[in-house]
């Protein structure tokens, strides 16, 4: 249902591409790993894996199971709530394990949260935590990087900027674009293996901020 609500809201308020390297593949069973820029940017995700044929389990915040109606739909529809900095942090990678097990694709923030910026500029995604790595490890699911640029354009700043981002959206029609990087295996001590991961994001990052720029850039 959430994916196909943002593959029907997302046009609204931003035109998005996407693109996928030709080593690419999103196999039952895998990881994704997305950076985390904005607000917005869950939506332009589930809308880009929703119309490449995925429909993934989703690690979000706890809190989004406190919103009346919300959060019946994500319990109903298999979703993982993350309580963190209490000692139920672990569970949602136990269940993480197990939506893996049944083959289910599971999308995750490595950074755990959002940056702390108001502009709405793009920037490389920062240090991941080591959540991504032990759920990779334990399972042996492949890591499939995913890189999506534009999204601070429909979404950022203070509360203020935020709604008025929103509610100008339709008019500026920003771009969002959405790449999708090939898998990578996580080995190795969670350290070095969060480094391997952040920085395969970062080339996907990198690819949908290029292809995004080319249409912010005005015709000459």
């Amino acid at each position: 249902m959430l994916g196909r609500i943002a593959t029907t809201v997302v046009p609204l308020f931003g035109t998005l591409t996407i693109s996928t390297d030709a080593r690419a593949e999103l196999a039952p069973g895998s990881i994704v790993a997305a950076n985390h820029t904005s607000l917005a940017d869950p939506a332009v995700v589930l809308a880009a894996l929703h119309r490449l044929g995925v429909r993934p389990v989703v690690l979000a915040t706890a809190g989004l199971w406190r919103i009346p109606g919300l959060g019946r739909a994500l319990e109903r529809e298999g979703h993982i709530p993350v309580h963190r900095g209490t000692r139920r942090a672990a569970e949602s990678l136990d269940a993480a394990a197990q939506a893996l097990a049944s083959g289910r694709l599971v999308l995750i923030y490595g950074e755990g949260g959002l940056p702390h910026r108001r502009d709405a500029g793009e920037a490389a995604p920062g240090t991941f935590r080591s959540g991504l790595a032990r759920l990779a490890q334990a399972t042996g699911a492949p890591v499939v990087p995913l890189g999506q640029a534009g999204a601070r354009r429909l979404s950022s700043g203070n509360s203020a900027k935020q709604l008025a981002g929103i509610l100008t959206a339709p008019l500026r029609r920003p771009a969002l674009h959405v790449h999708v990087g090939p898998p990578v295996r996580l080995t190795g001590d969670p350290g070095p293996a969060s480094a391997t991961a952040q920085q395969a994001v970062a080339a996907a990052w990198r690819q949908a901020a290029e292809h995004a720029a080319e249409r912010w850039r005005p015709a000459r």
